[in-house]
């Protein structure tokens, strides 16, 4: 059960009034918005020790001081890889000995606690430039702007990889118990290669890449999906085309052929995937192709098509209604990763 928040000393002093002034208790938990119990607590506790200040609490004074717990956050905030090795050896040179599991309780009192490093795409100052220019000169835009984009991308899905992750219930000593593990092989076993779409108004058409794209797989890919994609969304006229920057996507080519057939296309910073939507979207069509366990690249397609299909228009519709928290977002962080 979750701790309550103690209340104030104000707060205990005017139950003491309210009982001298001879209110009862549930007439005083009332007035107060205060539980009948706290209230013959406190004055169980005034009647006993004449005070409505907590007693002084048992257990052994902490090993810390307030000048080293500073000095272990001050650490860590300026580097966060620093370990619990490191910093018990800088209190015991400053005279304070102590154990790596106070230098755990330590921090977490101070709101710190340990994880594991997120790994994220590696920015150049030009891409981060970039970024934060096209946030900033698209942050006022309205959200029917958004609401008139197909955003689209490609993402490659193995087979037993990372994205096959779960929670088990199990005792103890039976985690290697078949039941309670996940099959994995060297190089995810597999995987399949995915081009897509989606606007606000739901997911668009989904296929699989079987080879290597170049340049004229990616118009051909484009040639049959966009526009029937788009005719599918019930777009608005005048609708915009987001992809980023791959160099299939830049192409000279590429780009006379969008020119042709009058797309409008959304102009794109390079290295930005937490501008993009569609990413959300990926991870949410992982997680439900995990869940279902495919044993075989041909299993596992049906199952990102079954899946993809069955994606919510709300969620779709979620993630373009707060694109603006995501630009605000990602000038706050300067470009560097956000919670998108």
């Amino acid at each position: 059960m979750a701790k309550t928040k103690e209340l104030s000393k104000d707060i205990r002093n005017k139950i003491v009034d309210l009982h001298q002034a001879g209110k009862s208790e549930s007439a005083i938990g009332k007035q107060l918005g205060v539980k009948k119990s706290t209230v013959g607590a406190i004055l169980g506790k005034w009647k006993t020790y004449k005070t409505t200040d907590n007693p002084p609490r048992s257990g052994a004074p902490r090993k810390t001081s307030p000048r080293g717990v500073k000095m272990i956050t001050r650490t860590v905030s300026k580097n966060p890889r620093t370990t619990r090795g490191d910093l018990v050896n800088d209190l015991q040179r400053a005279g304070t000995k102590v154990t790596k599991a106070t230098i755990s309780n330590t921090l977490r009192h101070q709101g710190l606690k340990s994880c594991n490093a997120r790994r994220v795409p590696l920015l150049k100052p030009v891409h981060v430039r970039a970024c934060l220019k096209s946030a900033r000169e698209h942050l006022d835009d309205p959200e029917e702007d958004w609401e008139n984009v197909i955003w689209s991308d490609e993402t490659k899905i193995e087979l037993f990889g990372k994205n096959s992750t779960c929670r088990v219930w199990r005792r103890k000593n039976a985690e290697l118990h078949p039941k309670n593990t996940i099959p994995s092989v060297k190089h995810g076993g597999g995987n399949i290669m995915l081009w897509g779409c989606f606007s606000a108004k739901g997911p668009g058409r989904l296929i699989r890449v079987k080879e290597r794209m170049n340049g004229a797989m990616y118009r051909e890919i484009l040639s049959k999906n966009l526009l029937p994609s788009a005719r599918a969304l019930k777009m608005k006229r005048g609708w915009v085309f987001q992809h980023d920057n791959g160099p299939k996507h830049t192409a000279r080519a590429t780009k006379e052929w969008l020119r042709k057939k009058h797309f409008k296309v959304l102009e794109w910073p390079s290295q930005s995937p937490d501008l993009n939507p569609i990413e959300n979207l990926w991870r949410e069509l992982k997680i439900r192709v995990a869940q279902r366990q495919p044993q075989n690249i041909t299993a596992l397609e049906e199952i990102c098509m079954e899946e993809w299909a069955k994606l919510p228009a709300t969620v779709c519709k979620n993630l373009v209604a707060t694109y603006r928290k995501r630009l605000t977002s990602v000038i706050a962080n300067k470009e560097y990763k956000t919670k998108y």
